[in-house]
């Protein structure tokens, strides 16, 4: 059985006969998808999509394919995990696509068992992504609050550099870096420089790199 609580899932197909037996299949391992005929009936019904989702998606689709669909989802919602459906003509596709990030492509017809693994991994991968995301933007929160002077602190503390350096470096005193230094942490919620980094990280803020050395003449 599929384990989705809180995980959406869409169906996106364009033969109703597939749409019917995989709803069916679905139904019976108590998931409930919602399904889809095109790309644009979804694109047009993603605004209200909220919280961790996956999509299976056919990658033949008329108008935008299901490729196409894909490429635009990983710039729109890149946290939505996506499993392919695919006919034996599209598997170059569905390989490439596995190398921008889809979780699985399968073959039509797909095998229930198939399914669910695959689906089952789809899922798992979305509520990681939705964990990620929301602790993303709450570190993201913290980090509006501080000043820019505080800023340019936090990427010489993330360096790993001691308070006197840094003071060095930006041209202020040591006990003022000090204070900088306690304030980020309060406000960035750190108990340590490592869980600074790992917030850092997460905001793709690089250290500051320490000035170069003259060379002798």
């Amino acid at each position: 059985m599929i384990i989705a609580d809180g995980v959406a899932l869409f169906l996106v197909d364009d033969d109703p006969s597939v749409r019917n037996s995989l709803t069916r299949l679905l139904r019976a391992e108590g998931v409930e998808p919602t399904a889809f005929a095109t790309a644009e009936e979804f694109m047009a019904f993603l605004p209200s999509v909220s919280g961790p989702s996956c999509v299976l998606l056919d990658i033949g689709l008329p108008g935008e394919s299901g490729l196409e669909l894909h490429a635009r989802l990983q710039d729109l919602r890149p946290e939505l995990a996506v499993v392919f459906l695919t006919g034996h003509g599209d598997v170059p596709g569905a390989v490439e696509s596995m190398k921008r990030g889809a979780v699985d492509f399968l073959l039509k017809p797909v095998a229930a068992a198939t399914l669910i693994a695959a689906l089952s991994r789809a899922i798992e991968r979305a509520r990681a992504a939705s964990v990620e995301k929301s602790a993303r933007h709450d570190v993201a929160l913290r980090y509006g609050r501080l000043t820019p002077r505080e800023r340019e602190v936090l990427t010489h503390v993330i360096a790993g550099k001691r308070n006197k350096v840094i003071a060095a470096e930006i041209g202020t005193t040591e006990k003022t870096v000090k204070v900088h230094r306690g304030r980020i942490m309060e406000k960035m919620r750190a108990r340590s420089v490592a869980e600074l980094v790992r917030a850092s990280d997460r905001l793709g803020i690089d250290p500051a790199p320490s000035p170069a050395r003259a060379k002798p003449p």
